[in-house]
């Protein structure tokens, strides 16, 4: 019978570690996890001010102050102006 039992202990020792290394595995993920949420939360956040920083880059009063200052250009006269109906831009487009 002592060799059933030393089967039997091996056997339990074997379960035993088995145990613990699925629950070590179990912890590393978990905190794998954890990290990778913390990592999205991040993303999202840095995604908000990115999209904060696209829109004051972008607001018509910013673009008009650098076209002014910066390009030197200015809004046309009213003489300067002039409107094309999309029908007389097709004619001319497709005329040879």
């Amino acid at each position: 019978m002592t060799k059933v039992h030393l089967l039997l202990l091996l056997m339990v020792i074997v379960c035993a570690l088995s145990v613990v290394t699925s629950q070590d595995k179990a912890r590393k993920l978990f905190a794998e996890l954890q990290k990778e949420k913390d990592r999205a939360q991040q993303m999202e956040v840095e995604w908000g001010q990115l999209q904060l920083e696209q829109s004051t880059w972008a607001m018509p009063a910013r673009v008009e102050k650098i076209a002014v200052d910066k390009l030197q250009m200015q809004l046309p006269k009213s003489q300067q102006i002039q409107f094309i109906r999309a029908e007389e831009l097709n004619k001319s487009l497709t005329q040879p």
